[in-house]
């Protein structure tokens, strides 16, 4: 069998950025709660949310983990195609 170069989360995660990516999708969803964008009840959500993971000490990649189904949808609310395939790229890769 023919050894690969690409990373894969079921061999290891190795190669893989997974915190760097959570980190990233965690500074946009900061600035868009800060910025207003999307519903306020998503805004509240996500900064109740965001207030839990910093007093349980949680990591950016356990809170994205954690929050999958509703970051989609206040991302597709905020019609943010980059941030979308960002999170999809975590959930493929990281979760």
């Amino acid at each position: 069998m023919p050894e690969s170069t690409a990373a894969d989360r079921y061999q290891s995660f190795v190669g893989i950025p997974c915190d760097a990516n959570a980190d990233r999708l965690i500074a946009y969803l900061d600035r868009f709660i800060e910025a207003g964008r999307g519903d306020d009840r998503w805004q509240r959500y996500f900064r109740e949310k965001r207030e839990q993971q910093r007093r349980m000490d949680h990591d950016n990649l356990y809170f994205v983990g954690s929050q999958m189904n509703h970051l989609y949808a206040y991302l597709e609310a905020c019609d943010d195609a980059d941030c979308l395939e960002l999170l999809w790229q975590i959930e493929q890769e990281c979760c």
